[in-house]
């Protein structure tokens, strides 16, 4: 894909282009955490039709669906909801619609912890889940919540200075990990100082930017976690100083010096030459219905060489004009190869997967033999400054 002036306008809207890299990682995390496909497209062809996305949830839902909604005499939020509803009874005729005035039901409303006009509660098999909000894509989450065996659990390495799943401060992953927990992904801490081993309750393995080094006996726990088919996503940094050398060298990818910048990145709006334009993404599920560009700030560079047995896909690539600044950014950066700076189009998120050398997990994936590890060179993407 190339970056021609009909895309320009879209690089001027950071908000949206920073917007699409967090959807990419929320997709990344389902197909790494294996227990669910990604469902990434809510659009339908009408009002009046499902998305493919919900269609293929209800199809795999093999038991009765109940929906209450807690609402007074008011006709036309009941005919809304109605509406809603019945584009899902469409294709699930056992899903059924049960009204109840929250006035006559004080007990059952303070049981469920229902405070809001209009709030429904979804339950199948055996489990139920409160929604608030009115519309298909809320919906399908919720259901998609309700219909898995259990939540996958995602740790994220603490303990180092390393981005906080639910912290607040700006460089913190909090509107991620909050969104994570709206899609049925529970993120939690991990200090492996306190645990010497990860967890087998982990889906997915989140190293995202220590400031610190790890100590050796951490870096043989993540070693042993990867070695024996655990599911890792690293957000590598420009200034890493977590000394994981052994990993990167166990996974066959390594950091390149430098930030990468890019010498389009200015004809394009982009001011801070650490901006980066992505606009091509590797022929990967979760980057197949990728179409516009986006932006990576202060991005490193990959290098990788894997190991015998990992198939390797490139998710995402600077443009050929780009190249790893090893100097200062001030000014009007420049190429130098005699700085061993390397030249674009350069990795920057890359996806490896190969047979899971560890115990098969016991919930139902056709992906459940595989190991799934994703290394991305930038975490500031997914920070609260972005989001």
């Amino acid at each position: 894909m190339r970056l021609d002036p009909s895309s320009r306008w879209r690089l001027w809207l950071q908000n949206q282009l920073f917007a699409l890299l967090f959807a990419l990682v929320i997709g990344l995390l389902a197909w790494l955490s294996t227990r669910y496909p990604m469902q990434a497209d809510w659009t339908a062809s009408g009002r009046n039709t499902l998305s493919v996305a919900s269609q293929t949830l209800l199809a795999r839902m093999d038991e009765p669906v109940r929906i209450t909604a807690y609402v007074r005499e008011q006709p036309a939020l009941r005919d809304a909801i109605a509406r809603l509803i019945g584009r899902y009874q469409r294709h699930k005729p056992d899903l059924t619609l049960h009204f109840a005035n929250p006035d006559l039901s004080p007990d059952r409303v303070r049981e469920l912890g229902i405070t809001q006009e209009g709030e429904l509660y979804v339950e199948y098999r055996g489990r139920g889940a409160k929604l608030q909000q009115l519309g298909e894509q809320a919906l399908t989450q919720v259901l998609q919540r309700l219909s898995r065996p259990r939540e996958p659990v995602v740790l994220f390495l603490d303990g180092h200075g390393e981005r906080k799943p639910l912290g607040v401060a700006n460089h913190d992953l909090g509107t991620f990990g909050r969104k994570l927990e709206k899609i049925g992904i529970r993120p939690r801490a991990l200090d492996l100082a306190a645990d010497a081993r990860v967890p087998a309750e982990a889906a997915t393995l989140v190293i995202a930017g220590p400031r610190l080094p790890l100590s050796p006996s951490t870096v043989e726990v993540i070693l042993a976690y990867v070695r024996q088919g655990g599911h890792l996503l690293w957000l590598l940094e420009p200034d890493d100083p977590s000394n994981l050398q052994p990993l990167a060298a166990a996974l066959g990818v390594a950091r390149l010096p430098g930030v990468v910048v890019d010498a389009d990145a200015p004809g394009l709006g982009i001011k801070n030459p650490a901006f980066v334009p992505i606009a091509d993404y590797g022929p990967h599920p979760v980057t197949e219905a990728l179409r516009a560009p986006a932006l990576l700030p202060l991005a490193a560079a990959l290098d990788v060489r894997p190991g015998a047995g990992w198939t390797v896909t490139a998710l995402l690539e600077s443009q050929s004009r780009s190249w790893t600044e090893t100097g200062s950014l001030d000014g009007s950066p420049r190429f130098d190869p005699d700085r061993a700076e390397r030249s674009g189009p350069l990795t920057v998120g890359v996806a490896l997967v190969r047979p899971r050398p560890g115990p098969t997990p016991d919930f139902n994936s056709s992906a459940a033999h595989q190991q799934r590890v994703v290394v991305i060179g930038d975490g500031d993407f997914l920070s609260n400054t972005y989001l």
